[in-house]
C-alpha cells in the first residue's frame, strides 16, 4: 500500500520545467528518504507532494484520494510538511507553537479542547520536551527547536510527516538525536515519513525505501542495498563511490568517493 503517489506530475518555477512526467510512490508506514544532487529537483517534489507548490499537470494522491480535491484541512489533518528552515514568532513557547498543530481539527474561536490539549501534551512528552514546554523556542538549541516542530507536526495527528532537510545546521549528535526520534515516531506510533537527506550514509541507516532523483527524473527506488550502489551514484552525483555493508546496522555505506572528471 502507498501513501503517497504522483502521476505524470509536471513542476516548474515561472516557465522552467524542474520535474517532468514524475510517477513516484511512498510506501505506508515506512521512511523514506529522498536523495539526489542540489538543484535537482527534491525539495521541489517535496512541495509539490505537500501541496505548498502547484504542479505544472498531473496528480498527486494521497491515500488514493486525488489532492486538489481536498481542502487545506483535510489535507493538514493528513499531512504535515515541515520546511527546510522553519521560524517560530519571537516570544513563542514550546508549548503555544505545540498547540498550533491543532489548528486543522479547531472549530469556531479555535479555543483548545480539553482533547487537543491531551494531544499537545502527548506530542511534547513522544518528543522529549516536557522539561522545555514553558521555554521560548528562540532559546532553544537548533536540535531541541527541530523536536518542537517536529511535536508541532505530531500534535496534527497527521498519518504523513514530511520533512525537508531535517539534520540542516545541526551538529552530528543532533542529527541522530532527530533521525531517532523520527525513526522511533515510525515504529512506534506508525507515521509515514518522507524526508529530503543530503548525507547518503544516514539516509541508508534510517530509511525503509530511498529514491534518488537527477535532474528531476527518478533513477533508482527502493531499499538501500538497492539504491545504495556505486552505480546510481555514478548516475546520481557524477562521483566513483566505494560502498560496503556496515557491521553493526547491515545497511549499504559510502567510506570514500572520488569524483569523475570529464563525465557529465
Amino acid at each position: 500500500m502507498n501513501s503517497i503517489m504522483t502521476d505524470k506530475l509536471d513542476i516548474a518555477y515561472e516557465e522552467a520545467l524542474i520535474v517532468k512526467q514524475l510517477n513516484m510512490k511512498v510506501p505506508h508506514g515506512k521512511i523514506t528518504s529522498i536523495i539526489g544532487a542540489n538543484g535537482c529537483g527534491k525539495s521541489t517534489v517535496l512541495k509539490a507532494v505537500g501541496r505548498v507548490l502547484k504542479p505544472k499537470q498531473g496528480t498527486v494522491y494521497l491515500n488514493g484520494e486525488d489532492i486538489k480535491k481536498l481542502t487545506t484541512k483535510e489535507v493538514a489533518k493528513k499531512m504535515a510538511i515541515l520546511p527546510q528552515t522553519p521560524t517560530a514568532p519571537s516570544g513563542l513557547t514550546v508549548g503555544q507553537l505545540v498547540a498550533y498543530g491543532r489548528f486543522p481539527h479547531q472549530k469556531g474561536f479555535g479555543k483548545l479542547t480539553d482533547e487537543d490539549k491531551k494531544i499537545v501534551e502527548w506530542a511534547i512528552h513522544v518528543t522529549k520536551l516536557d522539561e522545555y514546554k514553558d521555554r521560548e523556542v528562540d532559546t532553544l538549541s537548533g536540535g531541541q527547536r527541530q523536536r518542537v516542530w517536529i511535536a508541532m507536526a505530531l500534535a496534527q495527528k497527521a498519518d504523513q510527516i514530511l520533512l525537508d532537510e531535517p539534520t540542516t545546521y545541526l551538529d552530528m549528535s543532533h542529527q541522530l538525536e532527530i533521525l531517532e526520534l523520527l525513526y522511533d515516531l515510525n515504529r512506534n506510533q506508525g507515521c509515514t515519513i518522507v524526508m529530503v537527506l543530503h548525507d547518503l550514509n544516514l539516509a541508508a541507516r534510517f530509511s525503509d525505501h530511498m529514491i534518488a532523483i537527477s535532474k528531476g527524473n527518478i533513477i533508482k527506488a527502493g531499499n538501500p542495498m538497492e539504491v545504495m550502489t556505486s552505480h546510481v551514484l555514478k548516475e546520481v552525483f557524477n562521483i566513483d563511490a566505494k560502498i560496503v555493508e556496515e557491521s553493526e546496522t547491515g545497511r549499504p555505506i559510502c567510506i570514500t568517493y572520488k569524483l569523475l572528471r570529464g563525465v557529465s
